[in-house]
């Protein structure tokens, strides 16, 4: 069987730009569809507020309605949170595949180089490289993420849920048991998707052309 010919490199570099724009789609497609879901998310918290002030308001049973309501607005803000956590994992490896076909287009053109501010590499430095854009940030650009707001929104829900549960025992005991209920929820959930993080970036072989640093 005869070897196939090698592909010039206009109609590799056309590949390959195929490809980049097929990961741009999906990656736009994703937060789009994020985005809608933390909005409709947002939506239901705010009515459910507004909700629980009319009961108030009419000196009705808030508790029971409080419970029943908060815990609705918790379970769909866990599964927000849990969408926009698999979305910033989903996004990484995207930006990890296209930092992959910058380095293959300067592999076919190595001038191109110095002119390309993302990265070229698809192990954590280039990716935080694609991410910033060149310069090195702190843990801030974490904290501002969607999936941090996403998941201390409905941490402050979940406090509020336990303390409204535990009223009858008294406010300083609804307040005390209130807070750590939302510290608990978002340890939990943080330690849960770092492990999940840890245990995808440890799977061999998917480094490829890791940068000089990470040799």
């Amino acid at each position: 069987m005869a070897e196939p010919s090698p592909v010039p490199p206009p109609v590799r570099a056309q590949l390959l730009a195929t490809e980049h724009w097929s990961l741009l789609a999906t990656r736009a497609q994703t937060w789009s569809e994020v985005m809608s879901r933390i909005m409709a998310q947002f939506t239901f918290t705010s009515a459910v507020l507004v909700v629980l002030a009319l009961v108030v308001q009419n000196d009705g049973p808030f508790r029971p309605l409080a419970l029943g309501l908060g815990a609705a607005v918790l379970l769909t803000g866990t599964s927000t949170s849990m969408r926009v956590h698999y979305a910033s994992h989903e996004d990484a490896q995207l930006v990890r595949g296209m930092n992959r076909l910058r380095r293959a287009y300067v592999d076919i053109d190595p001038g191109i180089a110095p002119y390309l501010v993302t990265g070229l590499t698809d192990d954590l430095p280039g990716i935080v490289q694609t991410y910033t854009m060149g310069p090195h940030r702190n843990a801030t650009q974490l904290l501002a993420s969607a999936s941090i707001f996403i998941t201390g929104i409905t941490s402050l829900i979940a406090g509020g849920w336990v303390g409204i549960l535990v009223s009858p025992a008294g406010r300083p005991v609804a307040l005390t048991l209130g807070v750590l209920g939302g510290l608990v929820y978002l340890g939990a959930f943080l330690l849960a998707g770092y492990r999940l993080y840890t245990r995808y970036e440890q799977t061999p072989g998917l480094v490829r052309f890791p940068s000089a640093q990470s040799d």
